[in-house]
């Protein structure tokens, strides 16, 4: 199915696009969540096949996008135009708050994309969509996540459990000071 011409672009920064997943997308998501090392701190199963990735895109992050009007959005590189990840927000109804979440494929781990789009991220959760309050979930253990959050303004207010596991909670809210660079689309 080529639904390219359907793609919503949310946000621009300046190395990436942050748009929305498309069944097309269903292959570089496979790659994503069936690679080991970018799962080791989510305590998700692996994806394995291209097919359960295309289905777990129409179920979660597109439904998401009707729903809410907002998920995880593909993160495409502007150079090349290559999807190395994810970054967006989430409705979590177990806690009822709007959750950041991202990965991205290892090879372009310690480059600043996580942090790029997250700071995009949230200042659209913010001066578009006007909430009050974003947060994270991570495993503790996960310091180089702990950093991309804490560079994105976010602080540690609890370690708590999430479905079976246990999570350091950081959260954000929105200051009259802040500035984000992105631009929405």
């Amino acid at each position: 199915m080529n639904d390219k011409k359907s793609i919503t672009s949310i946000l621009e920064t300046e190395r990436l696009l942050l748009r929305e997943y498309v069944e097309d997308d269903a292959e570089s998501f496979y790659r994503l969540n069936s690679d080991p090392e970018v799962l080791r701190f989510t305590g998700d199963d692996p994806v394995v096949t291209a097919e359960q990735a295309r289905t777990i895109l129409r179920n979660y992050p597109m439904k998401d996008y009707r729903v809410h009007g907002f998920g995880r959005w593909a993160c495409v590189l502007r150079s090349d135009g290559e999807v190395i990840g994810f970054a967006g927000l989430k409705y979590l109804p177990e806690t009822s708050e709007i959750d950041l979440g991202y990965r991205l494929l290892p090879t372009h781990w310690g480059q600043g994309f996580a942090t790029e789009a997250c700071h995009a991220v949230v200042g659209y959760g913010f001066e578009t969509l006007k909430l009050a309050e974003i947060t994270a979930l991570v495993r503790p253990e996960n310091s180089a996540s702990v950093r991309v959050l804490e560079k994105c303004g976010l602080t540690f207010t609890e370690v708590i459990q999430y479905r079976g596991q246990r999570v350091a909670r950081y959260a954000i809210r929105p200051a009259a000071n802040t500035s984000f660079e992105s631009s929405a689309l």
